[in-house]
């Protein structure tokens, strides 16, 4: 997939957290050799925004699911390394090759 691969990281308006969380997810793609296209959404929008994943809060999640026709993964703390590293890594273990 790699640069092909478009990750939307999303929050209230798409410009604070989401931002915080996209770099998390950037820093977790670099530290594991992994590319793809990271960007900012906000909660009105994401759903119908094009990507191949959404990342965000408990709470928006909740907003999303019953939207998104992609992947939703639900990040409790968006501080929280080893959990935003995990959510990384186990959805690029999910994709085909």
């Amino acid at each position: 997939m790699g640069d092909d691969l478009r990750i939307q990281a999303v929050c209230g308006f798409g410009c604070g957290s989401s931002l915080f969380l996209r770099i998390k997810i950037d820093k977790v793609l670099k530290e594991n050799g992994l590319t793809a296209r990271t960007f900012c959404g906000d909660v009105g929008t994401a759903a119908s925004t094009p990507c191949d994943v959404i990342f965000c809060s408990e709470e928006i999640a909740e907003r999303l699911e019953s939207r998104a026709t992609v992947p939703v993964v639900r990040i409790k703390n968006f501080r929280d390394e080893a959990e935003v590293k995990e959510k990384v890594l186990e959805f690029y273990s999910t994709l085909k090759d």
